[in-house]
């Protein structure tokens, strides 16, 4: 039956930024799907109750601290997830931050902390968790977290806008690699998502009101919008698709 190609029991693996915002939104939605999951993050009291709130569906749900600008921290929630679980069968590298600035005053220390935490970390990590995939010679699935800042310049996040479009080009390479050991690589392109980086945005009325005026749905996503795009990834109802960036955007980018 085809909904059976959606259920993730007995799949265990790895939710980057799940402590929050897009991050635990995807998260529920595996775990209700019948996942095991390790959430990571930098601040664990928040991923402690996130991973309280999630177990309410399922489990085990659980909270390992990490930073993705440190090669220590992914080693190491990779060898505890393997600990864990025995195996991984998915990777959501989620973790991100962002800093506003314009370009003519854009820093240097802004650039290298988001160009680490949003790309340097997540392909490292990736690799991590591909040679465990390779060494098991299991099916695996990898799915980065990009934006469709990645296809647009956006406003005042120079680095970010760099960082998203570098996803989007190594999850292709990643995924051109990886294809005879069998590991599909995809990535996820939410557009206005309700959460804690994006709140200035929603309180300045102005701006709030040009983003909801473009978007054809007429609203912003909540962080469960993304749940179900990543069940269908990280399940095998979506074993013949690699190399592919979905937008989640409520119509954004078609206007």
């Amino acid at each position: 039956m085809i909904l059976d190609k959606f259920n993730l029991k007995g799949k265990s693996g790895i939710v980057t930024g799940g402590g929050s915002g897009i991050g635990k939104g995807m998260a529920s939605g595996l775990v209700q799907a019948g996942a095991e999951l390790i959430i990571s993050g930098r601040n664990f009291e928040k991923l402690e109750s996130a991973a309280d709130e999630l177990r309410q569906y399922g489990g085990p749900v659980i909270p390992v601290r990490a930073d993705m600008a440190n090669m220590g921290d992914i080693k190491n929630l990779v060898d505890r997830t393997v600990k864990e679980f025995g195996k991984i069968d998915f990777l959501f590298n989620n973790a991100g931050i962002i800093r506003r600035n314009p370009c003519e005053d854009f820093l240097e220390e802004d650039w290298d902390d988001v160009i680490a935490v949003n790309l340097k970390g997540p392909f490292f990590l990736a690799q991590a968790v591909a040679r465990v995939m390779i060494s098991q010679q299991l099916k695996g699935k990898i799915i980065n977290t990009s934006s469709l800042i990645a296809v647009q310049g956006g406003k005042r996040v120079p680095a970010y806008a760099a960082s998203k479009g570098g996803i989007n080009q190594v999850t292709k390479s990643m995924a051109n690699d990886w294809a005879q050991h069998n590991i599909l690589v995809n990535a996820i392109g939410p557009g206005w998502v309700k959460t804690d980086v994006t709140a200035p945005l929603i309180e300045d009325k102005q701006r709030n009101a040009e983003i909801t005026g473009r978007i054809p749905l007429g609203r912003w996503a909540d962080p469960q919008d993304l749940a179900g795009v990543a069940v269908f990834l990280a399940s095998d109802a979506s074993d013949y698709i690699t190399g592919q960036t979905i937008f989640v955007d409520g119509g954004w980018l078609s206007i």
